[in-house]
């Protein structure tokens, strides 16, 4: 795989103090969740387990501060963006976008982190995306996630050196 663009989302769930890549994780492995869909926590992927976590990295708070943390591998194929999957990459921010602000230091290394994605995977700065510019029925990763802002610090963090 080589990718030539990033996709972000949002988990749509609260992220707290404690790690909740595992959760999803499981949850893409079909381990947790109800088969049911008329059952609350239905899941598709109980009867459609994926192989790993869809996502090839998440953003999320780690007890009082914001890591990155490795989803699939960089190399494999991801399982975030239908029919984009395969020259992507995906990154998930743990929140929902849609009712709260990215916190500022969850920001500032996002900026960081996908600009290092972009220097290492030789991908231009245009093609940072939100998941919505590819399933415009979402709003991920969420109405209160910039991604034109986004995708300029990411430009002035490589170009000028600006220390966020």
């Amino acid at each position: 795989m080589r990718p030539n663009k990033i996709i972000n989302h949002h988990s749509l769930t609260k992220d707290g103090v404690t790690v909740s890549s595992g959760a999803m994780r499981k949850w893409h492995m079909g381990l947790i969740g109800q088969p049911d869909k008329t059952k609350p926590n239905y899941n598709y992927y109980v009867d459609h387990p994926s192989v790993d976590i869809g996502y090839n990295a998440i953003i999320e708070l780690v007890g009082d501060h914001y890591e990155v943390l490795l989803g699939r591998m960089f190399n494999e194929v991801g399982a975030h963006t239908r029919g984009h999957n395969h020259d992507s990459i995906g990154v998930c921010w743990v929140g929902d976008y849609d009712r709260n602000e990215v916190p500022p230091d969850m920001w500032r290394l996002g900026v960081r982190f996908e600009s290092s994605l972009i220097d290492l995977m030789d991908i231009d700065v245009n093609e940072i995306y939100g998941h919505h510019d590819f399933a415009n029925y979402k709003s991920c990763p969420g109405n209160n996630f910039n991604i034109g802002m986004f995708r300029e610090n990411v430009r002035e963090y490589i170009n000028e050196g600006v220390k966020l």
